[in-house]
């Protein structure tokens, strides 16, 4: 199974990003030295834009001339929606450990308890006693 193109791999010339975004080059050049989108760099220091990239300029570029919104504001927008994917994938990461009806427990002789990861064994510092919690019953 193919799983699709890698949208982050840097494919693109300036001129070809530029012409794919609907722009002028210089306006990626601009967006590059403003930190809105930072290309990959090549090593005789040309730059390479990827289909992400891309996606994040006509993005800029609709913000821009159909909400009205500054470069700054697009900023700030772009910098929070990084920060949410991010944390999204950090839900994701944690929501087993949240689930309640997932949840093991262990304790040892001194009264310490630690949740113990599903498919892990429960050492023997960590304790003998397994408590298998569900809530609700």
């Amino acid at each position: 199974m193919n799983p699709g193109p890698d949208l982050d791999e840097p494919l693109f010339s300036v001129s070809a990003a530029a012409e794919l975004a609907g722009m002028h080059a210089q306006t990626l050049r601009q967006y590059d030295r403003l930190g809105l989108v930072v290309p990959r760099r090549r090593l005789g220091g040309g730059r390479r834009y990827s289909l992400r990239d891309v996606a994040t300029l006509r993005e800029i570029q609709r913000l821009s001339q159909d909400e009205g919104i500054n470069l700054a504001g697009i900023a700030r927008i772009l910098a929070l929606e990084e920060r949410l994917a991010r944390l999204a994938e950090e839900v994701v990461r944690l929501r087993p450990r949240a689930d309640p009806g997932s949840r093991v427990f262990a304790s040892g002789p001194g009264g310490r308890v630690v949740i113990v990861e599903r498919g892990r064994r429960v050492g023997r510092s960590e304790g003998r006693a397994l408590v298998v919690w569900r809530p609700g019953r």
